[in-house]
């Protein structure tokens, strides 16, 4: 048996074998399908490798996701091109999810063009948008005057947006995100040599805001200095979640073309060879290359999305994937049996697992399962549906209880649950809050789901703690410890707090149409892709 072979893997009874085996093939294959499935759920538009002739150059004449889906018209035939030997490209079908569940093949679909002409086929923007069953900004109900207690809360979330961007833009403008102590810009090296992580990652938050002239400083960046002819190891991962998703929203919000053909490009930079070793993905990607680096794979942190995916899949597809819904509930049954646990003090929350021991700590990037339950719950066979929105709320109000037992009012990177410190930090270098995004997430989805004035009131809560503890002269920054009432920062205006936390709290407090879940599947980096009513309405008519 395979776990028998493992070096060192001496187990103690037959009984725990078979439960860490199922564990273990539980956890592979979960990784597995993570590392295949996050690429394709963000790049639609993919492209082969390119294969240059003079005076032409391949481009994608049409994304294969859009096209399955009804929302591109078929592509014209693309002219005859030059013999090229055993090198032709031809149709390949890819995977390259990074936190998913693989399950169709898509395949891609190349021309080669006369470099300067226009591409082969155009997108109906007016006919996609006419498919939508809520206006993307809502419809101007009355909680949308910012006379009303709640439009001056959304009113206040979007003075800090304006503020973080304006001091980016001051100071960072085209690097990855603002250091606002030293005033100065931060590149890092998660993007390979990309540029602009902040400029991409606020596309959709500056236009869901209504920031005009904000969002059009934002799109004169990316036409006129996003530049991919970079070299460097890239996360493919956080590219994907960021950049790719962040351009793929922002046209799909707008239509404007130049984030389509952004994407498209920086999508083919992100192809790799054919040379995975013993066929894994490895965490990165040299994005000049298109090669592997460091032959390193991993299934922690970079696929914490798996679960998440799977149910939005579903939601995606317009609820036709059934073999992502499935898996999801399947996947949450085995989180349940697993992994679920309430403390002494009665607190709700998800442990983690490592080599057969359960280690009874949270962390905050898990707190996005409240919002995940509760999106998922009215999918459920009738009887588990009351059980699911009860434990939605409960492990949200267990990541609520970690901001609460702090002197800041914001959640440590990491809570335990101890008998004697139960959803706080125990060690030092787990006491830091980042701007991280996932606690209010759920906030927002029970929101939507409940109405429970609760959720908003906690929202509120982290506005409050966010003003008083993490805003500095030049924008905002994390803190390294969330009990100590004089906290020092971080010196980091992450990308995401534009892109995911502020996005998040003003969502709750807007009404359900902004941005309906009718109509929008939020990837990981709260980038909001369309929900394929085509496909349903064209099933429905057959």
């Amino acid at each position: 048996m395979l776990w028998l072979k493992v070096s060192g893997f001496q187990p103690p009874s037959v009984r725990r074998l078979r439960l860490q085996r199922k564990f273990h093939f539980l956890l592979f294959l979960s990784g597995l399908v993570t590392l295949c499935f996050g690429a394709l759920f963000l790049l639609p538009l993919f492209l082969p490798p390119r294969i240059q002739q003079p005076d032409q150059e391949v481009v994608a004449d049409v994304s294969s996701h859009l096209l399955a889906h009804g929302l591109l018209p078929p592509p014209k035939p693309a002219p005859a091109a030059p013999a090229l030997g055993e090198h032709e490209p031809r149709s390949q079908s890819r995977i390259l999810r990074k936190k998913g569940g693989a399950r169709r093949m898509w395949p891609t679909i190349a021309a080669i063009r006369p470099k300067n002409k226009s591409v082969l086929f155009s997108f109906d923007f007016n006919a996609f948008r006419s498919r939508l069953r809520h206006p993307v900004l809502g419809t101007g109900a009355d909680e949308k005057s910012s006379q009303s207690p709640v439009g001056a809360q959304r009113e206040k979330i979007k003075e800090m947006m304006k503020f973080a961007w304006q001091n980016y833009k001051r100071y960072a403008m085209g690097q990855n995100e603002l250091r606002p102590l030293t005033k100065d810009g931060y590149e890092g090296k998660l993007f390979g040599g990309l540029g602009g992580a902040t400029v991409i990652d606020s596309l959709d938050t500056l236009f869901l805001m209504e920031l005009k002239e904000e969002f059009r400083e934002a799109k004169a960046w990316v036409e006129e200095s996003f530049h991919l002819n970079v070299s460097g190891v890239a996360s493919l991962f956080e590219v994907n979640i960021r950049y790719i998703g962040g351009l793929l929203s922002a046209f799909y919000l707008t239509g404007e073309e130049v984030f389509r053909v952004k994407a498209i490009e920086l999508g083919g930079k992100l192809l790799p060879n054919t040379d995975k070793p013993f066929g894994l993905y490895p965490n990165l990607i040299s994005p000049l290359s298109g090669k592997w680096e460091l032959q390193h794979v991993s299934v922690g942190g970079l696929g914490d999305s798996f679960y998440e995916y799977l149910i939005k899949s579903w939601f995606m597809s317009a609820k036709t994937d059934l073999e992502a819904k499935t898996m999801y509930y399947k996947a949450l049954e085995a989180i349940e049996t697993n992994l679920l646990k309430v403390s002494p003090g009665g607190l709700t929350y998800i442990a983690e697992w490592k080599e057969g021991t359960v280690i009874n700590k949270m962390n905050h990037l898990a707190c996005f399962a409240g919002g995940m339950i509760a999106l998922g719950t009215e999918e459920a066979k009738e009887t588990k549906r009351a059980h699911y929105r009860e434990l939605a709320a409960q492990i949200t109000k267990t990541c609520h209880e970690s901001y609460a037992r702090s002197d800041t009012k914001l959640g440590p990177e990491v809570f335990w649950f101890k008998s004697s410190r139960e959803a706080m930090a125990i060690y030092a270098r787990e006491s830091s809050y980042t701007l991280r995004p996932e606690v209010v997430e759920s906030y927002m989805y029970l929101w939507r789901q409940t109405h429970d004035p609760i959720y908003r009131e906690w929202g509120w809560e982290v506005v409050v703690a966010l003003e008083k503890y993490c805003l500095t002269e030049a924008g905002f920054s994390g803190i390294r410890d969330v009990y100590s009432s004089t906290p020092s920062h971080d010196n980091k205006q992450q990308s995401f707090f534009l892109a995911e936390t502020l996005k998040y709290l003003y969502l709750l407090f807007s009404d359900d149409d902004v941005l309906s879940l009718e109509d929008w599947v939020f990837n990981t980096e709260a980038h909001p892709l369309p929900v394929n009513h085509s496909d349903s309405s064209s099933r429905a008519r057959g």
